[in-house]
């Protein structure tokens, strides 16, 4: 099913130049229009999704988020966002991580992994690194994973998390506060009618590292399950 982006783009655009509440008023039946083709893009982007992943997320549509921004505690009092993005969560409580897209003129990209862990689940990956870092670094060190998404990304801390050696093997790894892998996209490659094929065959590139993840925060120090039957 091939889908046009050019309508997004378009509005994005003169949004980014024309960012008031004036202008968006008088250019709403241009903003239906490309709200419609993010629609139709994110539902059939879970379709292409679903042949390799249980996502909890029920429709394309609930996975966009609001162009319109909270400006209320924000310096910046644009009242719009000059992009559109969408995430999907995954089902159950065995699959962790989740998936991210962002749409752009000139930064567009996919990010998945882990943006908030909470804190029992962070000590809980650290504690797991801890132990055994080399999984993790063989599945960033692999084929495609180094050469799609480059590298782990994230927020660090800038010695050593509390309860953590600044001399532990894995110190590197435990910095992190985030866990992320991002993978951007040329326009050209966005305005493409298949480019929902490319962004879930690239969302597919994350497997090895939520399955490893996932295995991290589902199990104890002993290998042992923790989910409930």
């Amino acid at each position: 099913m091939p889908l046009a982006l050019s309508p997004v783009f378009n509005f994005l655009t003169e949004l980014k130049d024309n960012n008031d509440r004036t202008w968006f008023s008088d250019h709403k039946d241009q903003y239906e229009k490309a709200h419609n083709s993010m629609i139709n893009f994110a539902d059939a982007l879970l379709s292409e999704m679903q042949s390799h992943d249980d996502i909890a997320t029920i429709s394309g549509k609930k996975s966009l988020y609001r162009i319109y921004r909270d400006v209320r505690f924000s310096k910046n009092k644009l009242p719009y966002k000059s992009s559109w993005s969408g995430s999907f969560k995954r089902a159950t409580a065995s699959l962790r991580g989740g998936y991210y897209y962002h749409l752009e003129p000139g930064n567009s990209y996919i990010a998945g992994g882990f943006f908030s862990p909470n804190p029992a689940d962070l000590k809980h990956i650290r504690n797991q690194l801890s132990q055994d870092d080399g999984s993790l670094r063989a599945v960033l060190a692999s084929e495609p994973m180094k050469s799609y998404f480059g590298g782990l990304g994230g927020n660090q801390v800038k010695t050593a998390p509390k309860g953590f050696a600044i001399d532990n093997p894995a110190i590197d790894l435990l910095r992190y506060k985030q866990f992320v892998l991002t993978h951007y996209f040329s326009d050209r490659e966005v305005l493409s009618r298949d480019f929902y094929l490319k962004l879930s065959e690239g969302f597919s590139k994350l497997r090895p590292f939520f399955d490893l993840m996932s295995d991290y925060l589902t199990t104890d120090l002993n290998g042992v399950s923790t989910i409930e039957a």
